[in-house]
This record gives C-alpha cells, sequence and structure tokens, in this order.
C-alpha cells in the first residue's frame, strides 16, 4: 500500500499524513508550497508539488500510489468561488486522476450535514452543497470509496469514544481531527468500510467500540 494525501498540510490532513506513518504505510503529499510542507510533514514524507485544480498535474503526482485520502477545503475567505473549485472541482479532478490510475480505494472526508441545504454553513458559499455534490462525484465514479462526514473539529485530541452512524442520521457534535485522521486510515484496512457514508462524531457518554465494529453497525 502506498497512500496519496490531497490537502496533506491542512490540519486534517497533516494529522491523517502521521497516522499513515504511524501504521508504516508509504505517503506521498499534494502540496502547493513545498517550503511550508517541508516545515509541517515529517521528513521521510514524499512531497509532490501539484494543486487539485491543475488537473493535469495530478497523474504524475499519483505516481505508483495505490491508496488516496482527499482531505482538501475551501479557507475561509472572500472568494465566493473558492467551495465550487476546491470541495468540488478539485475533488473531481482527483476522482479523474484516481480512476485513470486504477486507485484501489479513495478516502474522502467530507461534514455533516451536506444534505441540509438551509445550514448556516451554506452561508459560506455554500460549501456544504458543494461537498455533497463532490460526494456523489465518488459514488458515481465506479471507485471503491469511504465517505468521511464529521462533526464540528477540534485540534485537541481527548479520549472520547467515536460515535459512528450512517447518512443523514448525525445533525451535531464534535470531534477530534486525530480521530477523524484514524477512521480515514482505519477505511482502508477495514472491509465494512468499502462504498459507504459514515458520520463520526466523538461522545464521553458513547460505548468504545472497535473500528470493524463500528464500521460493519454502518448500513
Amino acid at each position: 500500500m502506498k497512500a496519496f494525501v490531497a490537502g496533506a498540510t491542512g490540519e486534517t490532513g497533516r494529522r491523517i499524513v502521521q497516522e499513515l506513518m504511524a501504521r508504516e504505510i508509504p505517503v506521498r503529499a499534494l502540496v502547493r508550497d513545498l517550503d511550508k510542507a517541508r516545515s509541517i510533514l515529517p521528513a521521510d514524507v514524499d512531497l509532490v508539488q501539484g494543486d487539485v485544480l491543475q488537473p493535469q498535474s495530478l497523474s504524475a503526482a499519483l505516481g505508483d500510489s495505490t491508496v488516496l485520502l482527499c482531505a482538501t477545503g475551501a479557507a475561509p475567505g472572500f472568494d465566493p468561488t473558492a467551495p465550487y473549485k476546491v470541495d468540488y472541482e478539485g475533488t473531481k479532478n482527483l476522482v479523474d486522476a484516481a480512476k485513470a490510475k486504477g486507485i484501489e480505494h479513495f478516502t474522502f472526508v467530507s461534514s455533516l450535514c451536506t444534505s441540509k441545504l438551509f445550514h448556516p454553513l451554506n452561508l459560506f458559499w455554500l460549501i456544504l452543497v458543494w461537498k455533497k455534490q463532490a460526494e456523489e462525484y465518488i459514488q458515481k465514479s465506479g471507485l471503491t470509496y469511504t465517505i468521511v462526514r464529521p462533526g464540528g473539529l477540534k485540534n485537541e485530541d481527548n479520549s472520547n469514544p467515536i460515535v459512528m452512524q450512517s447518512a443523514d442520521t448525525l445533525f451535531d457534535g464534535s470531534i477530534p481531527r486525530q480521530k477523524v485522521a484514524q477512521v480515514c486510515v482505519e477505511s482502508l484496512f477495514e472491509p465494512a468500510s468499502r462504498n459507504k457514508i459514515v458520520e463520526i462524531v466523538s461522545k464521553q457518554e458513547a460505548a468504545a467500540k472497535s473500528f470493524a465494529e463500528l464500521f460493519a453497525a454502518v448500513a
């Protein structure tokens, strides 16, 4: 297995890289700024310069990767086209490149509530709408996938157990980014993760379950 990570210098992406490295999985990281990436990511990560908005750069960037994890996301700002470009067009470009390369598994970090049009997050240039469009493009692609919809993201980890449910059944809650990264990496190994949307939060009162149990319980 060789993992390709898009969005590797982001807060969630860098944690995905850490989890992959902890599992001794070689990582190829797509980055726009090599100097920034070198200051953030471990030295033994294979850095490749490229951009999800430049589809012609992606085939060579993927190299000999066998699985792909996408943790890209539009940064908050004043560009009303950013979520459309990054969250939809960028993901679409990755999906097309992954299909052409025969990628074995595509894991995509999305968000809770992508099906709720009138969610406050859509005030940020319809970001959930474009994430939902990206999800649907992945589902129709023919790739083996796991779509991970986390709740509110926290930078600090905690010991609260993960709660995992089917699409459109969790509508609030939060989860540390480290746990999101763990779910993403485990999705590559758990057969029960295949071709599913999983919604995740963490709750102090939840019963602790193995990743195999969590994925198997999702329809």
